[in-house]
């Protein structure tokens, strides 16, 4: 359930981003959108998911923090460099896991699964906001 519920809420944010949003928010939209199509299309069949480091994963995972970073190094808002430290951390879920190749698959996959969700949400919340800026009236002075 958790997967199909992430990809409802990832279509109707990034729907929402590239409608309402300014280039910040479109761009991130399309990054989260292409990150996850490109996950879906390389990770391990599911007998054994998340047992060794997923590498093709791990790839995506590196160019998405790659055009998240990008975004926020060139953004005038705050927001992007929230998404760009989860990412971040995601990516550190990786290295985690090739250190101790031991660590639980389940808790490798919730790690790899878990920040996804932060980083719609503020997707969704820095295109809100940046739509109620345009909409106020300018100051006058």
């Amino acid at each position: 359930m958790a997967p199909t519920l992430f990809r409802i809420m990832l279509v109707l944010v990034a729907v929402y981003a590239f409608l309402r949003g300014s280039r910040d928010e479109r761009l991130v939209g399309f990054i989260c959108v292409a990150g996850a199509l490109a996950t879906h299309l390389v990770i391990s069949p599911l007998a054994n998911r998340f047992a060794s480091v997923e590498t093709p994963v791990m790839l995506v995972d590196f160019v998405v923090f790659g055009g998240f970073l990008a975004v926020a190094l060139r953004s005038e808002r705050f927001w992007p460099l929230w998404v760009a430290g989860l990412q971040l951390t995601t990516m550190m879920g990786h290295m985690l896991k090739a250190i101790d190749i031991e660590l639980l698959p389940r808790a490798y996959g919730a790690a790899m699964a878990f920040w996804a969700y932060p980083i719609v949400l503020i997707l969704a919340i820095g295109t809100w906001r940046v739509r109620r800026y345009q909409q106020l009236p300018p100051r006058g002075g």
